[in-house]
């Protein structure tokens, strides 16, 4: 009985933070940007805009919900629910941590294990274009039909290089499952060099990890390969029809799409939850130093606030990072938060390069996209696997 109201208690946390990633991952997105472009961004609603995402929400909640004449209503509907649904499956089998001790039941800080997580979520991914297509090819409408058919030749295009990237770290780890891949890249070369795939030998996966980020900037529609929905072109692409929160659930299922890329790249390539270096050399200490000082650089703005409000907010901010890390240095707690901490700051960093990217480069066009894919990235991947299936076959 144990088992199953954790693993229940389990699926509820997780779907709670994801949730709550979701609402303020547009917040964070629209910051950054402002910053990169030197703006001011979200602001108004709440201090330094927290509660902009609420009020989006509440918008959306509230808006008329229209009906195109001539859709398949049937499909239209279905679209956005089909790409929330697939979005949110694949985070599932994502394994945040080791396994730790709750309440005298031993469990793994994952959701479901399955031995075949990587063809699992390949599969799922590999499927989230038909929501798009559908989205497009219901709505009666050329911009969304046109949206939608560059969204089935992106994955038609980036599928490939995808899969070989993933392949080859796959030689490495001689596992497909998640779990198992982490578990391979738990020691370190020379007491202090990780080994993970990025740095593992005999073949470090440098280009496939690179080749993995761009190929999930295509498979996730973002900047700058996102021409299914390119306003330039084709209005808003396959979700020009939509409104209200089916309007928002093709952004929620964006949003969960590059949280579990930027996942499935810290499991493949960064180690998951395992920490830069040794706990030997203090790597347990980090959070705890990185929270204090960001609790410090508040305390300092709110002594020499740049902003109206700040002196106010500032002290709040700074307290709860002292807690933070009052929490972190914890014995009993450091066992569950210090993988949490090290899994979400590899992928956080990663989320930080997608919306880098966005605040930065221009959109692609299309025949350069289709270009670069098949002249470019998939000869690269194809090289990379090669190298590294025949060295790993004359070391091994």
């Amino acid at each position: 009985m144990n088992f199953y109201l954790l693993s229940l208690i389990k699926a509820a946390v997780m779907v709670g933070a994801l949730l709550l990633t979701l609402l303020y991952l547009q917040w964070v997105e629209r910051k950054v940007i402002a910053h990169v472009q030197v703006r001011l961004g979200p602001h108004r609603v709440g201090p330094h805009g927290l509660l902009q995402p609420i009020a989006d929400t509440v918008k959306l909640l509230t808006k008329e919900d229209l009906m195109p004449p001539g859709v398949n209503k049937f499909l239209y509907v279905l679209a956005p629910f089909l790409a929330i649904m697939l979005s949110l499956i694949s985070i599932s089998v994502i394994p945040f941590g080791p396994a730790v001790d709750v309440a005298g039941v031993t469990t793994w800080m994952q959701l479901a294990d399955v031995n075949i997580g990587v063809l699992l979520i390949l599969a799922i991914s590999s499927l989230t274009v038909y929501a798009v297509v559908l989205a497009g090819w219901s709505s009666n409408s050329k911009y969304p039909l046109l949206g939608g058919l560059r969204s089935s030749a992106q994955m038609i295009s980036y599928e490939l290089p995808l899969g070989m990237a993933v392949a080859a770290p796959l030689l490495l780890s001689n596992t497909l499952s998640l779990r198992g891949i982490v578990e391979q890249q738990s020691h370190y070369y020379f007491g202090f060099i990780p080994a993970w795939n990025i740095f593992h030998a005999p073949f470090p996966q440098v280009f496939g990890f690179i080749i993995f980020l761009i190929a999930m900037f295509a498979e996730t529609n973002r900047v700058p390969f996102d021409l299914p929905e390119a306003e330039s072109e084709l209005v808003a692409g396959f979700h020009t029809e939509y409104s209200s929160m089916k309007f928002a659930g093709f952004f929620m299922a964006e949003y969960a799409n590059m949280i579990t890329a930027c996942s499935m790249a810290t499991v493949l390539f960064l180690g998951g939850w395992n920490p830069l270096f040794s706990p030997r050399y203090g790597s347990n200490y980090v959070p705890a130093v990185l929270f204090a000082a960001a609790g410090l650089m508040a305390l300092w703005f709110a002594l020499h606030p740049p902003h109206k409000g700040d002196r106010k907010t500032m002290p709040v901010f700074g307290l709860a990072a002292f807690v933070l890390a009052a929490i972190f240095l914890v014995p009993a707690l450091q066992a569950i938060l210090l993988p949490l901490f090290w899994f979400l700051a590899k992928a956080g960093f990663l989320i930080f390069t997608f919306i880098w990217v966005r605040a930065t480069l221009p959109r692609f066009r299309y025949d350069q996209l289709m270009r670069f894919a098949w002249r470019f990235l998939f000869p690269a991947a194809i090289l990379n696997l090669l190298v590294t299936g025949l060295l790993v076959a004359l070391v091994g």
